[in-house]
């Protein structure tokens, strides 16, 4: 036998043996968990032994080297299989994988960044492969990287239209350094898939998105490990259409409906590794990167920041600051969904091309990019219509799961937008946006105050979230004004004579600013409160504004009454002890349609008018 066959064997043989480990691996900690998704693991565990064994370039002992390949388990129900990888490549022992789903593991249900070889967690089937998208385009133009980014796709979920914005861009952008790894194993949750193995028409789909289909029997190893050399040395984005059969390796099981996330119980498990026979339960080398030395991203010296002296949108503020930002900071990325004109977020393109990504009509796919570039310590800013970001709430939730430290912009918020009517009207992103784990929501009333926030959210851990409006507003703070997150602002009144507080953030800031005017010319004392920080908010402040007050406090939004400012007021005098509150909450309650600005702030009760009139009532 010739020297290349005797390796080629070789090779396949420790492919073989790693594929055996990993179905057993699956099975054990599946079983001792008492749940989890064995019969989806087992289908993948030849995919993954031959991406482990040869074509992964990862050092597990150095998780942050910037030079690793990215693999993520968009299909993360299927993290029995990904644990027993990291098993297999000596990241953690057999006691810990032992722990799967267990409290205080840190292998839970599905896989977490609790784990620092977890790039992102995934278990919301669709967004593994967007966020991939984010990480290859940040190799490519950014970082010019050298890794590669592997995705293990499920057929599944590719019925979710994220897949196929995630196929769409990478083909628009020719990701090269991206490979998609379908998993077709004909069956999902409660019965066949959509296109259960017709590998012709997955084939099709990809293509035409400008995506090189590769498709092969997922259970033949050396056609596995030829697909990943051609995916390596491809010129385009490739995707591994490789037909499978879920349950693989365990014949009763095998291609059988009702085992989709069913763990096999004691006498099952004893019957699989049977048959699956003896486990290697060894460490398998994992080939490490090259050494590569990034570019230094330049950092450094103070962001020179317009200041603002006559009225201005603070979503053009926005823009302006984003653009100063990026100026001074190379890891300053920005991401748009086609309305950059609108954000302002044209602005940082003109000052910053190469780090400007236009994501189109597709915000699954932007806020899916802007957790991937996060991944590789970039610093994302996302924007598009408040309003539109709802759409891609799942992502949100997601990368505050992920542990993502990304900032998004919403613009044209709340019914001032005027004529456009309510289909463009952000009126539960407040609410939307203070549900998240550890959020910052953040909303300036004047151009000076969004400049200022915008730099404050560059270094800001976590999901933060600016909330900008599209009509000009006159300037209340000097350019030297400071604005620490988690404060707040007294723009009128703020002595012990203070009859009645008025609390409010944005345009409705400009209201109660008139409203007090008209107040004080009827003889009533009142202390307007700018809560530019909605979320965290300055309790102090709100404490002491109802204890001079005598628990008189009236809050005015453009938002729907559930959820928003109004809802975070109340939330934290209750904690704080504060009971006796006299309160008058002002917000949009019926369905608001078209009309100037004016108009509609004042239909909807929101006016100057309307914060007078509760006022009054208030002191009586």
């Amino acid at each position: 036998m010739s020297t290349a066959r005797t390796e080629t064997s070789s090779k396949l043989e420790t492919y073989r043996d790693l594929a055996r480990q990993l179905r057993i691996d699956s099975i054990r900690c599946s079983s001792a968990a008492g749940s989890g998704h064995p019969s989806s693991s087992l289908s993948a565990a030849d995919l993954m032994g031959v991406l482990l064994a040869g074509h992964l370039r990862y050092d597990y002992g150095r998780p942050d080297d910037l030079a690793n390949d990215h693999l993520i388990f968009s299909k993360g129900h299927a993290s029995p299989l990904v644990y027993s990888m990291f098993k297999a490549a000596g990241a953690i022992t057999d006691d810990e994988l032992m722990t799967f789903r267990r409290f205080g593991s840190r292998l839970e249900g599905h896989p977490t960044p609790v784990l620092p070889w977890v790039d992102v967690a995934t278990g919301s089937l669709g967004q593994g492969l967007p966020i991939g998208v984010g990480i290859a385009l940040a190799g490519k133009r950014p970082l010019d990287a050298p890794y590669r980014v592997w995705v293990l796709v499920g057929d599944s979920e590719t019925a979710e239209g994220s897949i196929w914005e995630a196929f769409d861009h990478a083909g628009h952008e020719g990701l090269s350094n991206l490979t998609a790894v379908i998993d077709v194993n004909r069956l999902g949750q409660r019965g066949p898939t959509e296109l259960g193995w017709n590998l012709d028409a997955y084939a099709a789909r990809v293509r035409a998105f400008g995506v090189d289909p590769i498709v092969i029997d997922g259970h033949d190893l050396a056609q596995i490990d030829d697909a990943y050399t051609r995916a390596r040395g491809s010129e385009r984005p490739t995707a591994i259409i490789a037909k499978t059969i879920k349950g693989k390796g365990v014949s009763f099981i095998e291609d059988k409906e009702g085992w989709h996330g069913k763990a096999l119980d004691a006498e099952q498990e004893k019957l699989a590794l049977a048959e699956l026979g003896e486990s290697p339960n060894r460490k398998f080398a994992v080939a490490k990167p090259e050494h590569w030395s990034p570019r230094p991203l330049q950092r450094g010296g103070a962001v020179a920041l317009k200041r603002y002296t006559e009225p201005v949108a603070t979503r053009k503020a926005y823009g302006e600051a984003l653009a100063a930002l990026g100026a001074v900071r190379g890891d300053v990325v920005a991401l748009d969904a086609e309305v950059s004109h609108s954000t302002y977020a044209e602005d940082f393109k003109k000052t910053a091309a190469d780090r400007f990504f236009e994501m189109y009509i597709a915000e699954q796919q932007m806020i899916a990019a802007a957790v991937g570039m996060q991944v590789v310590k970039l610093v994302p800013f996302a924007s598009t219509f408040a309003a539109f970001l709802t759409r891609a709430y799942d992502f949100i939730r997601m990368a505050a799961i992920s542990r993502a430290n990304i900032r998004l912009a919403g613009s044209h918020a709340g019914v001032s937008i005027g004529e456009d009517g309510p289909s463009q009207m952000a009126l539960e992103d407040l609410a939307m946006m203070r549900a998240v784990h550890g959020s910052t929501v953040l909303y300036p009333s004047d151009a000076n105050q969004a400049a200022k926030l915008v730099v404050a959210m560059a270094d800001r851990t976590g999901i933060s979230y600016i909330r900008t409006t599209r009509e000009q507003t006159a300037i209340i703070y000097e350019g030297k004004e400071e604005f620490p997150i988690g404060g707040s602002k007294v723009v009128r009144g703020g002595t012990d004579k203070d009859q009645v507080a008025i609390v409010a953030a944005g345009i409705t800031l400009h209201e109660s600013i008139k409203a007090h005017e008209t107040l004080a010319a009827q003889g009533i004392t009142a202390r307007v409160i700018d809560l530019y920080s909605i979320k965290p908010l300055d309790t102090r402040a709100l404490v002491d504004a109802a204890k001079t007050t005598g628990g008189r406090i009236v809050v005015v939004e453009d938002h729907w009454p559930e959820g928003g400012i109004g809802d975070a007021v109340l939330d934290a005098l209750a904690a704080k002890g504060v009971r006796d509150v006299r309160y008058r909450h002002l917000a949009v309650r019926t369905m608001p349609g078209s009309g100037k600005p004016a108009e509609l702030l004042d239909a909807a009760g929101i006016s100057t008018v309307h914060i007078v009139r509760a006022a009054r009532e208030l002191v009586g």
